[in-house]
């Protein structure tokens, strides 16, 4: 067993030189490493840990010609080869659960998924009947996470959750909002509703959401999803030509796609962050900001005031 044990040390030395002769980024360097240091949090209902960097599929996944099928195929493989598990999904979104549905089973590294995905409809037998077809298109039979979309009938769907939840068939409930929108109704309902995972809109573009709703989420115990954090791509016109500050990599920050999601994730009140994305490389790139180096409070100013000069 010692003799095995060494070997592999001496493999993972030969290829950590081979990166470092590639010049490959420093946070995959680490991951490399220490496989071990995937920066992941508590969800506060359970302790349960999950990864920072979760994956979003909003219009990424509505495509289900053969090509993107092959494509998106590699993107999850990267995604959970990289210590992916929570992937989101929606009704909402096209064909992606149904698209999800048929490419995780012929992956051989999906065991680790935490599913996530939305009630969108009117009325309580509708989203019965729609969290139904969900388990289906999915191939699932349980769902770790079921959230109520944009608050459409929250208060109706939030019993029918309430209700599998007791059941078994969901692990966890939530609400969800985007773009920025209802923000005072979606407080009220922290404030009143024992719910376990809540998720919203927060950007370096857009942050009214670290002075209100993170704080709030914290302080009620539940665990938060962020969505949109390129602003649906937005951020990337707004430092295109322009060079990540020089102190970046000490952050292992490698790409601006990276800078805005370590922003992000080193807000200690955020769980997890769920950038969208259809190209193997920029999932790398996501991936890679879940290992290394997180900003403090210093640095997280220094970003504020970087992306500020850019606007």
């Amino acid at each position: 067993m010692i003799a095995d044990l060494e070997r592999r040390q001496f493999l993972r030395h030969l290829m950590l030189s081979a990166l470092m002769a590639a010049g490959a980024p420093l946070g995959t360097r680490r991951a490399m490493a220490n496989p071990s240091g995937l920066i992941q949090r508590a969800i506060p209902c359970s302790g349960e840990r999950i990864p920072v960097i979760g994956m979003g599929t909003w219009l990424t996944f509505d495509d289900d010609s053969e090509a993107s099928k092959q494509n998106l195929s590699m993107v999850l493989q990267t995604f959970f080869a990289r210590g992916g598990r929570l992937i989101d999904t929606s009704p909402m979104y096209g064909v992606a659960e149904r698209l999800l549905g048929e490419l995780l089973p012929r992956l051989s590294n999906s065991h680790s998924l935490f599913s996530a995905t939305k009630v969108w409809t009117l009325g309580q037998e509708h989203g019965i009947t729609q969290m139904q077809q969900s388990l289906s298109y999915l191939g699932l039979d349980r769902i770790d996470l079921m959230q109520v979309h944009n608050l459409l009938d929250w208060k109706l769907h939030l019993k029918s959750l309430r209700s599998w939840k007791e059941e078994g068939i969901i692990r966890y409930i939530g609400v969800t909002t985007s773009h920025g929108r209802r923000h005072d109704e979606l407080e009220k309902i922290l404030k009143s509703e024992p719910i376990d995972f809540v998720q919203f809109t927060l950007n370096l573009n857009n942050r009214e959401t670290e002075k209100r709703l993170l704080p709030l989420a914290a302080e009620r115990g539940i665990a938060t999803i962020i969505n949109r954090p390129f602003e649906g791509g937005n951020l990337f016109r707004y430092v295109k030509g322009h060079e990540l500050p020089g102190w970046a990599e000490q952050l292992d920050i490698q790409h601006w796609s990276q800078f805005f999601l370590k922003y992000i994730i080193s807000n200690p009140n955020v769980t997890c962050t769920i950038p969208a994305t259809s190209k193997v490389e920029h999932m790398k790139e996501n991936m890679a900001a879940a290992y290394g180096s997180l900003p403090d409070a210093q640095y997280r100013q220094r970003m504020r005031q970087v992306f500020d000069s850019l606007l």
